[in-house]
């Protein structure tokens, strides 16, 4: 049997992310994308804001899904208040070397975050100490929570008010389908708080 090559990698790769993005067009995960959307773009509407976190890979999915709202995604329109709570990092470091890292994203949110506002929380593995110590200071303040996980979701699932799981057990399938669900959820509150069809 001949050993695998670079290109039997590349290809199997590819097959393997579009078939979690395959799984992910099933009707209950199309429906839960677009209920997590209403909530953003309502809590938007109504003057809230969107903070989102999460570590490493899931920090920079973060950071990008923020910097297309407070940016623009396609439309041209006013911005929208979202913040990556990763990106502070004279934040990130005093509450950690203060307190502990557990407490890094829920110190945030306590200070940041007002009832009705969202809170986005990414977890590839929906595990992460922080990221749920993070929701569950959201959920303590009335805020609505968001989880975007993979697999069957973990902890964060039942923590949250909507988890989105992309159906895959890859941590780099699921990587990678997360920056289609964060496309999508801009696109979708874009339009809704652009109000254009």
């Amino acid at each position: 049997m001949s050993a695998e090559t670079d290109h039997d990698r590349v290809a199997a790769g590819i097959a393997q992310s579009a078939a979690a993005l395959e799984r992910l067009r099933e009707p209950a995960h199309v429906a839960t994308i677009v209920g997590a959307a209403a909530i953003i773009a309502d809590a938007l509407r109504q003057g809230g804001k969107l903070l989102l976190f999460g570590n490493g890979g899931s920090a920079a999915d973060a950071q990008h899904i923020a910097a297309e709202l407070v940016g623009r995604f396609l439309l041209e329109r006013a911005p929208l208040p979202a913040l990556a709570l990763a990106d502070n990092g004279a934040s990130v470091t005093a509450i950690a070397n203060d307190y502990t890292f557990v407490d890094v994203f829920a110190r945030q949110v306590a200070g940041l975050g007002v009832p009705g506002d969202v809170v986005l929380a990414i977890s590839t593995s929906g595990s992460s100490p922080n990221v749920l110590a993070g929701v569950a200071e959201a959920r303590a303040r009335d805020m609505h929570t968001i989880g975007l996980t993979g697999a069957d979701g973990g902890a964060l699932a039942s923590a949250v008010d909507v988890c989105i799981a992309v159906p895959a057990d890859s941590t780099p399938r699921i990587q990678e389908a997360h920056t289609v669900v964060g496309h999508l959820l801009c696109e979708i509150v874009e339009r809704e708080l652009a109000r254009r069809p």
